[in-house]
């Protein structure tokens, strides 16, 4: 009888996110007195998978480990890009002899309010997938293409015409907006990053490195709660999320 794959939960906290422009990396935001990174780890905390944490933070980062979490943390450094930071700490999580049929479940510091439902429904689609799984939600608004009126020449350009402009409408039947966590089966997750790593792609979360091999990640539809902390508008909304579910 095989037995049930390890769940090893990991939370990307090596970047400084510089769309956000504060002089503090953005995970070590301050919201209802406690720090994104920890607001995080204690969602994850929530879930009846998830027993500890791997943090991937920064080489020169002070601040990790001079704060409290609601799981026991192991810690091990990133790289420049997320993928390399994703990719050490899969082989932090080799060192400790992990399966390759185990799990790994990757969620963004920055997303401090994903429902402790949204992290076991996603964990329970990747046990029964052979790659895995992620969060994400049907795209609602209506999508744009941009364009600027580069045919002229500057000098020619009315003040109007120096902005941009909306060109066609995308249609957004088969459109999701991906979050985290995203769960994957540890053996193909070092196997997309090796591939990525040796080809020099770009990717932008861990499931498009799956999608440049044509290997099928199950789409689970997450709650619109689930922000990420990317401008500083946001963390007005997250902040009356968090209080909302804290009377839940």
């Amino acid at each position: 009888m095989n037995k049930s794959p390890r769940i090893y939960a990991m939370i990307v906290a090596a970047g400084r996110g510089s769309r956000f422009g504060a002089p503090v990396a953005k995970q070590y935001t301050m919201l209802q007195g406690q720090t994104l990174l920890q607001h995080s780890v204690a969602r994850l905390a929530c879930s009846k998978y998830i027993d500890q944490c791997l943090l991937v933070i920064a080489a020169k980062d002070s601040t990790a480990q001079t704060l409290d979490f609601m799981l026991p943390v192991r810690y091990t450094v990133g790289g420049e890009e997320r993928w390399q930071s994703v990719q050490a700490g899969v082989a932090a999580i080799d060192r400790i002899g992990a399966d390759d049929a185990d799990l790994v479940l990757i969620h963004d510091a920055a997303r401090p309010v994903v429902p402790r439902h949204d992290i076991d429904q996603v964990i329970e689609a990747a046990m029964g997938d052979p790659y895995g799984a992620i969060l994400a939600t049907p795209v609602a608004d209506t999508l744009k293409t941009a364009y600027t009126p580069s045919e002229l020449t500057e000098e020619a350009l009315d003040v109007s015409y120096k902005h941009t402009y909306a060109k066609r409408t995308i249609d957004r039947s088969h459109m999701w907006q991906a979050q985290t966590p995203q769960v994957f089966r540890l053996g193909a997750l070092r196997q997309v990053l090796n591939h990525v790593s040796a080809n020099q792609l770009t990717i932008t979360d861990e499931a498009s490195a799956f999608e440049y091999l044509d290997l099928p990640i199950r789409l689970v539809t997450g709650s619109r709660q689930n922000l990420k902390l990317t401008y500083p508008d946001d963390a007005v909304l997250i902040g009356a999320i968090l209080t909302a579910q804290s009377t839940i």
